[in-house]
């Protein structure tokens, strides 16, 4: 839903476009002049208070205050009668970021049954790290250390609308970056200190985990343009049972690349009713082509390759037993058995409890 184009009495009015961040790679940059925080694996908003008037700005620019009423009523009870805060809201569950639960919560505004059902059984939380406004005062031209100190002055009591960490010691933030992805997080990012708000700008870095993964190529799925050229390759994973289960997909190839990958696999695609272990209703696997969060409602097609093919690819991190992310194809790796790609590959990470991390009471 659109927000309200009735003024705010703000010195910082809806929508504001969220200052964005560029890939820097995977290890922690040294410079000079940086500040580093988590980065967080939910939904990004901005917070717009105004007295009872509270609005949740998506990346999007839509108003998703709708969807998770109890973190309006938690802002309200938490912030400052007129403010405006990025920030991000997410679920923790057991201590662990929870991204398919959040992704669960945007529901259609008619099913409000729903909606209120799940604000009590999966409750989201509110996570600020940057600060636009606050009273009559407009903090976008701001730097960043003075904005940051601004929101440090603040009071962060409530368990439901929390501040972020923030280091500037490069050896802490290195240390983030390995220990917090134990909690569901997928990196950090860097912010210049003496930079202000720039909305609508990519001025921030992001540092992410990038690592490589062998899998089993079974099946394709076609490009928009040209459907019988390859758009993305279906990975897939053995387990201690033998079974091969769909784990994400693979893409970023070049024109000239996807169409010597098309060629490649060609040889290895399957009639529409040749077995395969992605085929049919048992067997207890993960299956490509279902319905999703991310396919708006739309099951994806696919087509079936012979599971002999093994490739390399590059990826961030895994959510349960697939991959969070499209993963980046790498190269063909010819010297891997199909049967050697099984899930002992995933990185085993140390837990750790993000309610400690934020400083949430009672933790």
């Amino acid at each position: 839903m659109a927000i309200a184009e009735a003024s705010w009495n703000l010195s910082v009015q809806p929508p504001v476009a969220p200052m964005l961040a560029t890939l820097a790679g995977d290890s922690v940059p040294s410079d000079p002049g940086l500040a580093f925080e988590p980065k967080w694996d939910g939904f990004r908003a901005i917070a717009f208070r105004s007295g009872e008037r509270v609005c949740l700005q998506g990346r999007g620019g839509d108003d998703l205050a709708y969807a998770f009423p109890e973190v309006v009523s938690a802002l309200r009870r938490a912030l400052p009668y007129r403010i405006v805060l990025d920030g991000e809201v997410v679920i923790l569950r057991h201590g662990v970021l929870d991204f398919p639960a959040l992704g669960a919560r945007l529901r259609p505004r008619s099913e409000s049954s729903s909606i209120l059902r799940l604000a009590e059984e999966t409750p989201a939380i509110f996570i600020a790290f940057d600060i636009l406004a606050l009273g009559d005062r407009s903090l976008i031209d701001e730097m960043y250390a003075d904005r940051r100190a601004t929101l440090e002055g603040l009071a962060w009591e409530s368990p439901d609308v929390r501040l972020t960490p923030m280091t500037s010691d490069h050896a802490e933030a290195v240390r983030w970056f390995h220990e917090f992805e134990g909690g569901g997080l997928d990196g950090l990012i860097a912010k210049a200190t003496d930079a202000p708000y720039q909305p609508g700008k990519r001025t921030l870095l992001k540092v992410k985990h990038r690592r490589t993964l062998d899998a089993v190529v079974a099946g394709w799925r076609p490009h928009a343009k040209n459907p019988d050229e390859v758009a993305s390759l279906l990975l897939g994973l053995y387990d201690g049972h033998g079974r091969l289960h769909h784990v994400g997909a693979a893409s970023g190839f070049p024109a000239a690349r996807r169409h010597e990958v098309t060629e490649s696999l060609r040889p290895l695609r399957l009639d529409d009713d040749a077995d395969h272990p992605w085929r049919g209703e048992g067997g207890d696997v993960r299956r490509p082509g279902g319905v999703n969060r991310w396919n708006r409602g739309r099951a994806q097609a696919w087509h079936a390759l012979t599971p002999v093919q093994v490739a390399e690819v590059a990826y961030d991190q895994f959510e349960g037993d697939r991959l969070r992310h499209v993963a980046t194809w790498l190269r063909w790796r010819p010297d891997r058995s199909p049967e050697s790609c099984t899930y002992d590959q995933r990185p085993i990470d140390s837990p750790i409890d993000i309610t400690a991390v934020l400083g949430i009471p009672g933790a």
